[in-house]
């Protein structure tokens, strides 16, 4: 099965004796015990895509890249990647080892990558994966009015997009895809990421994976073809509504590189 599977994981937390997050860790030194760490676990001996998990403001970005540059030539690891990356350091990343992708949050609703990044993506020739593609679950249409996100193990509790005052304003969002979804015989799940693979022929959503009745709603989001005029009246829904709160907590928000 190995030769048939594509396996990314990442690197760049520090994490303490009982898992938890305490900070960020790029040093080369650690990015090599990592990688073998993680090639143990996965009882592989190559790691098809490495990410940088985020960037880490302490190790300049050049290190980073050398460290998985020597990887790559070591045979460990295939291609390298960051995740929420800002475009100087892409730049700076790739120029010391080809950058194979950037894996930033993307979605009808979140559209800070349009512009900057995707532009240097496609200058650059590195693919992009959009993270967080179905609004971490609103876009689907699963979540009802008077749903409430109160369990602290739950990330969405500490997003302000996801308070119920904010929820309640946003619902016009779930009721436009519901409707534009019925014309088309799709659901809002695979409408939402229907749209994400129109943008750029380099684009490669990542939904969640945990149910399979989600996959099976969510693959044929690759064969639903969305013509100009159905991308024109979504252009226009969204630009119609006025999105409330931010789409992550302001912690989450501070470990993104801009």
């Amino acid at each position: 099965m190995r030769d048939r599977v594509v396996i990314a994981t990442k690197f760049g937390f520090q994490i303490d004796a009982v898992n938890n997050l305490v900070g960020l860790d790029s040093r080369p030194e650690h990015i090599r015990a990592v990688v073998e760490a993680s090639l143990k676990r996965l009882r592989t001996d190559r790691i098809d895509l490495l990410y940088q998990h985020r960037v880490d403001p302490g190790v300049p970005m050049e290190d980073v890249a050398a460290a998985v540059r020597d990887l790559i030539a070591a045979g460990k690891v295939k291609h390298f990647g960051l995740s929420e990356a800002g475009v100087d350091n892409i730049r700076r990343a790739n120029a010391v080892q080809p950058v194979t992708a950037i894996q930033n949050h993307y979605s009808l609703w979140q559209r800070q990558p349009e512009g900057s990044t995707l532009d240097l993506c496609e200058e650059l020739g590195i693919g992009f994966v959009a993270w967080g593609p179905l609004g971490q679950g609103f876009l689907t249409g699963a979540i009802r009015r008077g749903d409430r996100f109160d369990d602290p193990s739950d990330l969405r509790s500490t997003f302000p997009r996801f308070t119920p005052e904010a929820l309640e304003a946003n619902f016009a969002v779930v009721d436009f895809l519901k409707e534009f979804g019925w014309r088309k015989g799709a659901s809002p799940a695979r409408i939402a990421l229907a749209w994400l693979l129109s943008r750029k022929p380099f684009i490669v959503p990542i939904p969640g994976g945990t149910q399979l009745a989600h996959l099976d709603d969510n693959l044929p989001a690759s064969e639903l073809v969305l013509t100009p005029a159905d991308l024109d009246d979504i252009d226009q829904a969204f630009a119609s509504i006025d999105i409330q709160g931010a789409p992550l907590s302001a912690a989450l928000d501070a470990q993104i590189d801009r």
